[in-house]
């Protein structure tokens, strides 16, 4: 069997495996032949399902994939050669976030001899139409998502094909047997909260990521728990919320400082969101971190970059994608290692955009 290998940048496919593949069966397992019997179609039908080929209707896909699962029919036996792909889902690719998990993917795949390919997950942290069928074609390594998600079925559809799945920064709450590779982001919460209420700060406000997202409901928690642990009020109109981004930074920081008790310190629970607070605060005549402290989340490279350099909650990226590049490659042969979750440490960094406030 020849293999041709290419590389590629963010948004492009690369191939790194050969289109002529035959399809087996454990012995002890339901052949091709019995699935297309049980389900009454023809042996070209499920092989159209296997390999997410068109022309199935949905309800006759439906019918052989649960066919497949019950059988336990596998796309290839675990003695076989596999694939030298990674198929990565992304959210927001052309983040700054998602281009680190991006470039820190690639350089170990590179470094292993395995190609990738990158696909932009939907604003529902979710896939495009087709992905699924696109990623059973290439009958990949494995499969990493990073802050995206997929439902049952396809999570089923992946499964019964035995390509393995790890997620990194989950969105929401991962299956028990999807491996997950995450920060604590609830102690990240707790310490930017903390920082604040030891520079005497008492009107902390937050600005959150969305309320289904696993990262900012700890976050979140984090922030309360300080402020409960200091006996400080948690004043609902201090909390904002928005989606990570820059425009939702500004939006919350102008609502913010606009109050008439506005705070003296705002908890940002992303870089993002923290350098749109910068822009509020700039279009309102005032100056960080002499009129408002400002704390983001992350610790992007453009952190240290802003003016001034911004006091941050260092998320360990580029480890998180490294372990789940390492950690997808080992499932095939390792499935226990599918019940695993790795939570790394969060660390403060401070840097010249929190002080104490003026009337300490």
């Amino acid at each position: 069997m020849t293999e041709t290998f290419a590389w590629a940048a963010c948004g492009h496919t690369v191939m790194g495996m050969s289109d002529g593949e035959a399809m087996t069966a454990h012995p002890s397992r339901a052949t091709l032949a019995e699935v297309a019997q049980l389900a009454q179609v023809s042996v070209a039908t499920v092989s159209k399902v296997l390999n997410g080929r068109s022309g199935v209707s949905a309800d006759t896909r439906d019918r052989v994939e649960a066919l497949l699962s019950e059988r336990h029919y596998n796309r290839r036996s675990a003695s076989q050669t596999a694939s030298t792909l990674i198929d990565v889902l992304c959210y927001e690719i052309d983040s700054p976030f998602g281009a680190a998990a991006i470039a820190s993917i690639e350089r170990v795949s590179r470094e292993q001899r395995m190609g990738m390919v990158v696909s932009a997950a939907n604003d529902d942290h979710r896939p495009p139409s087709g992905w699924v069928d696109d990623v059973l074609r290439r009958q990949p390594l494995g499969v990493v998502l990073v802050a995206s998600e997929l439902d049952a079925k396809d999570l089923q559809r992946l499964r019964s094909r035995r390509i393995p799945l790890v997620v990194i920064d989950p969105y929401g709450s991962p299956a028990s047997d999807a491996p997950s590779i995450g920060s604590a982001d609830w102690n990240g919460g707790f310490l930017a909260t903390q920082h604040l209420i030891e520079l005497s700060h008492t009107d902390i406000a937050i600005i959150t990521g969305p309320d289904s997202m696993m990262a900012s409901t700890a976050r979140l928690s984090g922030y309360r728990a300080a402020l409960d642990g200091a006996h400080l009020p948690i004043r609902p109109e201090y909390i904002r919320s928005g989606r990570f981004h820059h425009a939702d930074g500004v939006q919350g920081g102008l609502d913010l400082l606009g109050l008439p008790a506005p705070p003296t310190a705002i908890f940002a629970t992303s870089d993002l969101h923290a350098l749109g607070v910068y822009e509020a605060v700039r279009s309102l005549g005032k100056t960080i971190p002499k009129d408002v402290s400002v704390v983001g989340y992350d610790d992007l490279a453009i952190a240290k970059w802003a003016g001034p350099p911004l006091t941050t909650v260092h998320v360990p990226l580029t480890t998180m994608a490294e372990q789940a590049t390492h950690l997808v490659t080992r499932l095939r042969d390792e499935p226990e290692l599918a019940f695993s979750r790795v939570e790394l440490a969060t660390s403060l960094v401070v840097r010249e955009s929190t002080a104490p406030p003026i009337a300490a």
